[in-house]
């Protein structure tokens, strides 16, 4: 599922320049669930792309104004249809999580990857994307042993008070379920 290079073979691939190489001796253990609409709560643009490409025009719409400069990515996103993009290697640091702890540890992007469903806190994300989601999951699990059920967190749980995505609308005890139930 993923090559040598650490790319999902079943996703559209968007290098973003968003990323730098892990720490030496970080090993990947965690898996960060996160969600993004831009503007908020609007889908389908392509928008989330051009930020995490550094592409994004902060001029088309006010909310984007707060974005200038901004440098950010993440290793996946998963888009309402379930389609898949991933924009950096799992073998590489994307810059997804910020401040963050888990278990003690700060800086989870050393550790960690990182998925971003399209999506708001308080609505439903779709079935295509559950199944994507899951699908993804497991073949991570697969190529990174250490990256176990309990170590696939929400934004909120490594950054509390800070974050609070993916928010009540994702179904933590589904996915969980789906987890562990499909092949």
């Amino acid at each position: 599922m993923f090559d040598e290079l650490g790319f999902y073979s079943f996703a559209l691939q968007r290098v973003s320049p968003h990323f730098n190489a892990r720490p030496a001796n970080a090993s990947i253990s965690l898996l960060v669930v996160h969600n993004i609409s831009l503007p908020p709560g609007e889908f389908g643009h392509p928008y989330i792309d051009e930020l995490f490409m550094g592409t994004l025009d902060c001029q088309a719409h006010p909310f984007f104004r707060d974005l200038q400069g901004l440098r950010v990515s993440s290793h996946f996103l998963i888009r309402r249809d379930g389609q898949v993009v991933q924009y950096v290697s799992t073998l590489s640091r994307a810059w997804h999580a910020g401040q963050s702890v888990f278990q003690g540890r700060t800086d989870c992007n050393d550790f960690s990857i990182g998925i971003e469903l399209e999506g708001t806190d308080r609505l439903p994300y779709s079935t295509d994307q559950y199944h994507s989601l899951v699908t993804l999951s497991r073949a991570i699990m697969h190529t990174y042993p250490a990256v176990t059920l309990g170590r696939i967190v929400g934004h909120t749980d490594i950054a509390p008070g800070r974050k609070t995505d993916p928010g009540v609308a994702f179904d933590w005890a589904g996915f969980r379920q789906r987890i562990r139930t499909e092949a």
